[in-house]
Parts: structure tokens; sequence; C-alpha cells
């Protein structure tokens, strides 16, 4: 059984801002759909994809910094055959924002054509940032202020920070409406409630924290095995390993031990969750395509 196969999280406040979100999309121009680069397809909230229709959409591939760079070029060109337009940025950096700001104005030239005509030459281009929790948008925000602008987003790297809808005006010509992230009634597909978890979407407090980590080494030793060998100084054991053993081996190797000679199988988990989130094991895609 996943590890959050029965979890239902879709607590009030979400449901609020997926109703506020609605009302607000008549006040923008563009949506930039925010996506973890490491689970692109899973980071892609069904509910908010229904709410934006036929609204100009960018995909924005966030964390790309933290993403297997050949994974991200091939969901990049994936979004292109579908018409898309998918940009890459490290919102921790700032790297690709000004490919950004020109998606953006190439996707609304022909709107931007029309103000000219009608005599608004210089109105700001209003941009709604939506996305999942945890996915960067305030980051994402903050970097866009530095250089103009007033105000700054709260960024913690916890999900649920941003609790309300609120506009930020940047001094590049646009004009950018915040949203606290979205997560959908239930996961139907016990593998995208997994990498979810993986990436800290989810709250850590509900969840099988162990279970969670044990499984995480369990997929990122199907896809980057020499990634794992070098971080935790292990050498993998032929063929499959159960998710508890893998997180044993890593307890030991960082001598975690507990009186009598046990592994802190809790300390461990709670040690390969933050590595992972933090980039430590490298440029990791867990979605490829």
């Amino acid at each position: 059984m996943s590890i959050v196969q029965q979890v239902q999280w879709f607590p009030g406040h979400m449901a609020k801002t997926r109703r506020k979100i609605t009302e607000d999309l008549k006040l923008v121009d563009i949506v930039l759909e925010l996506l973890d680069a490491r689970i692109p397809a899973s980071s892609s909230n069904p509910v908010l994809r229904e709410i934006i229709r036929n609204k100009p959409r960018i995909v924005v591939l966030n964390k790309s910094d933290l993403a297997d760079p050949k994974q991200t070029a091939r969901w990049v060109a994936k979004y292109k055959a579908e018409g898309l337009c998918a940009v890459q940025v490290d919102s921790k950096t700032g790297k690709g924002l000004p490919a950004l700001y020109r998606a953006i104005r190439e996707e609304l030239k022909e709107q931007i054509a029309g103000w000219e005509r009608k005599g608004m030459s210089g109105r700001p281009i209003r941009v709604m940032v939506l996305g999942i929790p945890n996915v960067g948008k305030s980051s994402i925000i903050n970097r866009m202020l530095i250089g103009g602008g007033a105000g700054r987003a709260e960024v913690r790297d916890k999900p649920g920070v941003t609790r309300q809808n609120r506009w930020f005006t940047i001094g590049k010509g646009f004009e950018l409406l915040d949203t606290p992230g979205v997560l959908w009634p239930k996961f139907e597909d016990p593998a995208v409630g997994e990498r979810l978890a993986f990436t800290g979407a989810v709250k850590d407090e509900i969840l099988d924290i162990e279970g969670l980590a044990g499984r995480l080494l369990e997929v990122l030793s199907c896809l980057y095995p020499q990634s794992l060998e070098a971080r935790y100084k292990l050498k993998l054991p032929e063929g499959p390993v159960a998710g508890h053993e893998l997180l044993e081996l890593v307890g030991r190797k960082r001598g975690m031990l507990v009186s009598g000679g046990g592994i802190d199988m809790e300390r461990a988990a709670v040690t390969v969750l933050d590595e992972f989130r933090g980039g430590k094991l490298g440029a990791v895609s867990l979605e490829w395509t």
C-alpha cells in the first residue's frame, strides 16, 4: 500500500482558496502555473487546470536546479509539442526569469498590441501565480521584486505558508497576484501522492516518515543508484531492496545508533528527506518522460 494512499488532504482554507481563484481569474491577463521540475506531472493540480480553462497559461518548471537537466529539457519539449509554453526557473538564483518575462510578453503580444492601439501603452501585465503548496511561488515573486516593487512574500520550506491572495507590483511592468498553494481532494494515483510527499508538498506531520523515507530510497536506488552510493558512501545490494533495509544502511553509515546497537530510524528518515529536498543527493528527477 502507498505511504499516502489513504491521505485526504483538502482542508477548509483550500476549498475557500479555490473559490477565490475562480473569482480573481477575471482580474488577470495570464496565469503562471508553477510546477516542481522534479515531478512536473504530479505537481500539476487537475483542479487548477479545470479552473484556468481558456485563460492564457505558461508552465513554470521551478526548482530546476534540483532536477535532472536532461529530464527537464524533455519535459519542456513535451509541453511545447502540446502547444504549451514552458520555462525553466530557479527561484533561488533568479535563473530563467528573463526568459519568463519574454515568454509572458510573447504569449500576450496580441493583447499588448491592442492596449497600445487604445492608448494604453505601458499598462501593467496582470499575472496570477498558481501552484501546489511548497512549489516556490513566493520565492519566485520575491526574485521578481528585486529591482522594483514593494512588499515581500513570506518564504519557508513548508507547505501552507501563503494564506491569502496578495498583489505585488513589479518594476518590470507586471502586477503579480500570489495565491495559497492548493492540492486536490484525493490522489487517485498513489504514486502521485508519494511524489508530492517526497518533495514536501504534503505536511510531514500527517505521514509515516520512516515509511516515506524508505520508499524514497527504493525509488532513488532504481533511478539514481550512483547518487545514493556517493552521498551515503555505501554499496547498494544487488537486486531490489526493501526501503526499511536501505534506511537502516543509511542510518548505520551515518552512525545514527541507539543503545543496544540499533538504528535511530526516525533520525535517518528525517535526514534522507531533508537531504533529498535540499538537493544534497544531486540533480534528481522522479518523473521521466
